[in-house]
């Protein structure tokens, strides 16, 4: 309602940026092919799907990735001759057994179905990608040259903190602070277990984090859609730097003892 005195004003309308559920084709499709995958591993491997050949030749392994030599895990050995660089992104679509598959899956879906919505399919793929190659590097760094990595945890703390990342640039402080509370919870458990990828879960955070730095950077341009064509291509040279920092870190042999 406007009084006549009013009806020639202009008014002006601002819209908020939220963080809500809605479609996540794309988590649909990645839960789908990290199921499909370990079901191929669990074809050639046995229950546990760790002592097969989609495991041995997928796996990450410094060697295998770099100049060649032994590599182990999930109960096999392999002698690589090296320059399997496809490693690098396979291994984060294996896994070492059921509980793996399904609490990493579990996660996925929670974070998915808030991310995916908010930002759009393209760049929640896109972030998922860079902190999946990021994490790689991180397992590379600290872990041993001839030890088997497997696992989607680098690509989801990637998106744990990008979830946290933009909430927070959206001012929703309350998804904020309860993904903060459990992204801490997760980190305690992984520096405390002694059979878990500690590099590949900081690699995947920081992927992440500079992949929701570059949508915030978007965001405050006030034209999303204008900016997205930018958006991929500087998140497509980042996984490209990344994936050029594993393959020399797995070349090179650096490793930062734990």
């Amino acid at each position: 309602m406007r009084c006549p005195e009013c009806a020639g004003d202009r008014t002006e309308v601002r819209t908020t940026q939220t963080l809500t559920t809605g479609r996540m084709q794309a988590t649909y499709v990645l839960i789908g092919i990290n199921v499909f995958v370990f079901v191929l591993q669990l074809l050639t491997g046995g229950p546990s799907g760790t002592d097969g050949r989609v495991f041995a030749d997928g796996a990450l392994c410094a060697n295998a990735v770099g100049d060649g030599g032994i590599c182990g895990g999930g109960g096999q050995v392999i002698q690589s001759t090296g320059g399997e660089w496809w490693r690098i992104i396979t291994s984060g679509f294996l896994h070492g057994g059921l509980i793996h598959l399904a609490l990493n899956m579990f996660v996925l879906f929670i974070l998915g179905q808030v991310l995916e919505p908010a930002i759009g399919t393209v760049r929640f793929v896109a972030v998922y990608l860079v902190a999946l190659i990021a994490g790689s590097v991180g397992a590379l760094v600290m872990s041993d040259a001839f030890t088997f990595t497997v696992g989607a945890s680098g690509a989801i703390y990637g998106l744990f903190i990008a979830t946290i990342v933009i909430a927070r640039q959206r001012g929703q402080m309350q998804v904020v602070q309860q993904l903060a509370f459990w992204l801490v919870i997760n980190l305690v458990f992984t520096f405390a277990a002694s059979n878990i990828s500690v590099g590949g879960h900081l690699g995947g955070i920081v992927g992440g984090a500079i992949g929701a730095l570059i949508v915030v950077a978007a965001e405050r341009t006030l034209s999303r859609r204008e900016t997205l064509p930018a958006e991929l291509a500087i998140m497509a040279g980042l996984a490209v730097v990344f994936f050029a920092a594993a393959v020399i870190v797995a070349q090179q042999g650096v490793t930062v003892p734990l």
